[in-house]
Protein backbone atom coordinates (compact mmCIF):
# COMPACT_ATOMS: atom_id res chain seq x y z
CA UNK A 1 0.00 0.00 0.00
CA UNK A 2 1.08 3.47 -1.06
CA UNK A 3 2.84 5.14 2.06
CA UNK A 4 0.47 8.14 3.56
CA UNK A 5 2.16 12.31 3.28
CA UNK A 6 1.90 13.90 6.23
CA UNK A 7 3.17 16.92 8.75
CA UNK A 8 3.59 16.44 12.14
CA UNK A 9 4.29 19.15 15.04
CA UNK A 10 5.81 17.19 18.60
CA UNK A 11 4.98 18.02 21.82
CA UNK A 12 7.27 20.25 23.87
CA UNK A 13 8.35 17.34 26.34
CA UNK A 14 6.75 13.96 26.53
CA UNK A 15 3.37 13.87 24.83
CA UNK A 16 0.15 13.43 26.97
CA UNK A 17 -1.84 12.59 23.91
CA UNK A 18 -2.34 12.43 20.03
CA UNK A 19 -4.10 14.91 17.73
CA UNK A 20 -4.65 14.08 14.35
CA UNK A 21 -6.09 16.66 11.73
CA UNK A 22 -7.71 15.31 8.84
CA UNK A 23 -8.06 18.24 6.32
CA UNK A 24 -11.03 18.52 3.79
CA UNK A 25 -11.51 18.05 0.11
CA UNK A 26 -9.50 20.53 -1.75
CA UNK A 27 -6.30 20.61 0.55
CA UNK A 28 -3.66 18.70 1.96
CA UNK A 29 -1.57 18.31 5.03
CA UNK A 30 -0.50 21.75 5.19
CA UNK A 31 -3.92 23.21 5.93
CA UNK A 32 -4.88 21.78 9.39
CA UNK A 33 -1.50 21.86 10.84
CA UNK A 34 -1.46 25.37 11.70
CA UNK A 35 -4.14 24.93 14.46
CA UNK A 36 -2.29 22.60 16.55
CA UNK A 37 -1.07 25.90 18.65
CA UNK A 38 -4.32 27.11 18.69
CA UNK A 39 -5.64 23.91 19.92
CA UNK A 40 -2.64 23.46 21.65
CA UNK A 41 -0.61 26.31 22.36
CA UNK A 42 1.43 24.57 25.70
CA UNK A 43 2.24 21.92 23.07
CA UNK A 44 0.92 19.11 25.26
CA UNK A 45 -0.03 17.32 22.40
CA UNK A 46 1.70 15.36 19.71
CA UNK A 47 -0.03 16.90 16.27
CA UNK A 48 -0.28 14.66 13.05
CA UNK A 49 -2.15 16.13 9.40
CA UNK A 50 -2.17 12.97 6.87
CA UNK A 51 -2.81 13.85 3.13
CA UNK A 52 -5.45 12.65 1.34
CA UNK A 53 -5.05 9.48 -1.09
CA UNK A 54 -6.89 11.12 -4.18
CA UNK A 55 -5.68 14.36 -6.02
CA UNK A 56 -8.55 16.16 -8.02
CA UNK A 57 -8.01 16.20 -11.89
CA UNK A 58 -7.16 19.28 -13.26
CA UNK A 59 -6.75 21.38 -9.51
CA UNK A 60 -4.62 21.91 -6.23
CA UNK A 61 -5.01 19.36 -3.74
CA UNK A 62 -6.57 16.28 -2.35
CA UNK A 63 -9.64 14.59 -1.18
CA UNK A 64 -10.82 11.29 0.64
CA UNK A 65 -13.58 10.07 -1.44
CA UNK A 66 -15.42 10.16 -4.66
CA UNK A 67 -18.90 12.00 -3.98
CA UNK A 68 -21.75 11.22 -5.55
CA UNK A 69 -24.60 12.44 -3.28
CA UNK A 70 -23.45 14.98 0.35
CA UNK A 71 -24.24 12.44 3.03
CA UNK A 72 -23.41 9.29 0.89
CA UNK A 73 -19.98 8.64 0.04
CA UNK A 74 -18.51 6.64 -2.57
CA UNK A 75 -18.19 3.06 -1.68
CA UNK A 76 -15.03 1.91 -3.23
CA UNK A 77 -12.93 5.01 -2.82
CA UNK A 78 -14.25 5.74 0.79
CA UNK A 79 -13.51 2.37 2.38
CA UNK A 80 -10.20 2.41 0.56
CA UNK A 81 -9.01 5.39 2.47
CA UNK A 82 -10.43 4.18 5.11
CA UNK A 83 -8.37 0.88 4.89
CA UNK A 84 -5.61 3.84 4.37
CA UNK A 85 -6.33 5.39 7.08
CA UNK A 86 -6.93 2.56 9.41
CA UNK A 87 -3.24 1.36 8.86
CA UNK A 88 -1.99 5.30 9.05
CA UNK A 89 -3.93 5.67 13.02
CA UNK A 90 -2.12 1.71 13.64
CA UNK A 91 1.82 2.40 12.70
CA UNK A 92 1.25 6.06 14.45
CA UNK A 93 -0.01 4.63 17.71
CA UNK A 94 3.02 2.58 17.13
CA UNK A 95 5.34 4.76 16.29
CA UNK A 96 4.69 7.22 18.93
CA UNK A 97 4.20 4.59 21.94
CA UNK A 98 0.73 6.70 22.36
CA UNK A 99 -2.79 4.98 22.78
CA UNK A 100 -6.31 5.36 21.17
CA UNK A 101 -7.16 6.27 24.60
CA UNK A 102 -5.05 9.49 24.53
CA UNK A 103 -5.76 10.49 20.85
CA UNK A 104 -8.59 12.57 19.71
CA UNK A 105 -9.65 12.49 15.88
CA UNK A 106 -9.80 15.72 14.24
CA UNK A 107 -11.15 16.95 10.66
CA UNK A 108 -12.69 20.08 8.27
CA UNK A 109 -15.29 18.93 5.65
CA UNK A 110 -14.71 15.60 4.33
CA UNK A 111 -11.92 15.36 6.95
CA UNK A 112 -14.75 15.73 9.66
CA UNK A 113 -16.27 12.32 7.76
CA UNK A 114 -13.47 10.63 7.72
CA UNK A 115 -12.74 11.23 12.31
CA UNK A 116 -16.25 10.20 12.58
CA UNK A 117 -15.79 7.07 10.59
CA UNK A 118 -12.53 6.13 12.01
CA UNK A 119 -13.48 6.98 15.62
CA UNK A 120 -17.18 4.78 15.54
CA UNK A 121 -16.08 2.16 13.14
CA UNK A 122 -17.12 -1.33 14.28
CA UNK A 123 -13.81 -2.16 13.50
CA UNK A 124 -11.60 0.45 15.13
CA UNK A 125 -10.20 0.60 18.43
CA UNK A 126 -12.42 3.63 20.71
CA UNK A 127 -10.38 7.17 21.18
CA UNK A 128 -10.85 9.72 23.37
CA UNK A 129 -12.15 11.92 21.29
CA UNK A 130 -13.30 13.32 17.67
CA UNK A 131 -13.46 16.90 16.96
CA UNK A 132 -15.88 17.16 14.16
CA UNK A 133 -15.93 20.81 12.14
CA UNK A 134 -18.59 21.34 9.41
CA UNK A 135 -18.95 17.56 8.51
CA UNK A 136 -21.43 14.40 9.07
CA UNK A 137 -21.76 11.25 9.39
CA UNK A 138 -22.02 8.93 6.68
CA UNK A 139 -23.91 6.42 5.17
CA UNK A 140 -21.92 4.17 3.09
CA UNK A 141 -22.77 0.31 2.10
CA UNK A 142 -20.42 -2.16 4.91
CA UNK A 143 -20.11 0.76 7.22
CA UNK A 144 -21.82 2.14 10.13
CA UNK A 145 -21.52 3.91 13.72
CA UNK A 146 -21.31 0.95 16.53
CA UNK A 147 -22.61 3.31 18.90
CA UNK A 148 -22.48 0.97 21.81
CA UNK A 149 -18.75 -0.01 21.31
CA UNK A 150 -17.56 3.47 21.40
CA UNK A 151 -19.83 4.98 24.13
CA UNK A 152 -17.37 6.54 26.37
CA UNK A 153 -16.03 8.52 22.85
CA UNK A 154 -16.78 12.37 23.28
CA UNK A 155 -17.39 14.01 20.49
CA UNK A 156 -17.36 17.93 19.60
CA UNK A 157 -19.60 19.19 16.68
CA UNK A 158 -19.04 22.61 15.12
CA UNK A 159 -20.72 23.54 12.15
CA UNK A 160 -22.21 26.84 10.34
CA UNK A 161 -26.02 27.64 9.91
CA UNK A 162 -24.96 29.52 6.35
CA UNK A 163 -22.88 26.28 5.65
CA UNK A 164 -24.18 26.03 1.69
CA UNK A 165 -21.80 22.74 0.87
CA UNK A 166 -22.85 20.77 4.06
CA UNK A 167 -26.07 21.83 5.65
CA UNK A 168 -26.56 22.37 8.90
CA UNK A 169 -29.03 19.59 9.02
CA UNK A 170 -26.22 17.37 9.22
CA UNK A 171 -25.09 18.61 12.08
CA UNK A 172 -28.04 18.33 13.67
CA UNK A 173 -28.48 15.00 12.82
CA UNK A 174 -25.35 13.63 14.14
CA UNK A 175 -25.70 15.36 17.42
CA UNK A 176 -29.33 14.07 17.68
CA UNK A 177 -27.86 10.26 16.74
CA UNK A 178 -24.96 10.60 18.93
CA UNK A 179 -26.88 11.89 22.02
CA UNK A 180 -29.63 10.10 22.18
CA UNK A 181 -27.14 6.57 22.25
CA UNK A 182 -26.04 8.19 25.21
CA UNK A 183 -22.74 9.80 23.66
CA UNK A 184 -21.12 12.94 25.51
CA UNK A 185 -21.52 15.39 22.94
CA UNK A 186 -20.43 19.38 22.82
CA UNK A 187 -22.40 20.71 20.37
CA UNK A 188 -21.67 24.01 18.32
CA UNK A 189 -23.14 25.90 15.45
CA UNK A 190 -23.18 30.02 14.77
CA UNK A 191 -24.21 32.48 11.58
CA UNK A 192 -20.78 31.29 9.34
CA UNK A 193 -20.76 29.47 5.61
CA UNK A 194 -18.28 26.26 4.88
CA UNK A 195 -15.59 27.16 7.44
CA UNK A 196 -14.54 26.95 10.91
CA UNK A 197 -15.55 30.10 13.54
CA UNK A 198 -13.01 31.60 14.79
CA UNK A 199 -15.07 31.79 18.03
CA UNK A 200 -15.24 27.70 17.92
CA UNK A 201 -11.45 27.09 18.17
CA UNK A 202 -10.81 28.35 21.94
CA UNK A 203 -13.72 26.25 22.64
CA UNK A 204 -12.31 23.53 20.80
CA UNK A 205 -9.49 23.85 22.57
CA UNK A 206 -10.57 23.54 25.68
CA UNK A 207 -12.25 20.67 25.06
CA UNK A 208 -9.59 19.00 23.61
CA UNK A 209 -7.18 19.51 26.56
CA UNK A 210 -10.20 18.50 28.96
CA UNK A 211 -10.61 15.34 27.24
CA UNK A 212 -7.34 14.88 27.11
CA UNK A 213 -6.60 15.22 30.86
CA UNK A 214 -8.77 12.40 31.56
CA UNK A 215 -7.77 9.21 32.52
CA UNK A 216 -6.64 6.82 30.09
CA UNK A 217 -9.50 3.93 29.77
CA UNK A 218 -9.34 0.06 28.46
CA UNK A 219 -10.34 -0.46 25.13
Amino acid sequence: MKSTAFLERGASGRPDGLLVLHHGRGSDEVDLIGLADMFDPERRLHVVSPRAPLQIQGQPGYHWYVVPEVGRPDYESFHAAYEGLAQFHDELWQRTGLSPEQTVLGGFSMGSVMSFSMGLGADRPSVAGILGFSGFIPIVDRWAPDLERHAETKVLIAHGRLDPVISIGYARSANELLTTAGLDVKYLESDIGHQIDPAHIQIAGEWLQAVIAEPARPN
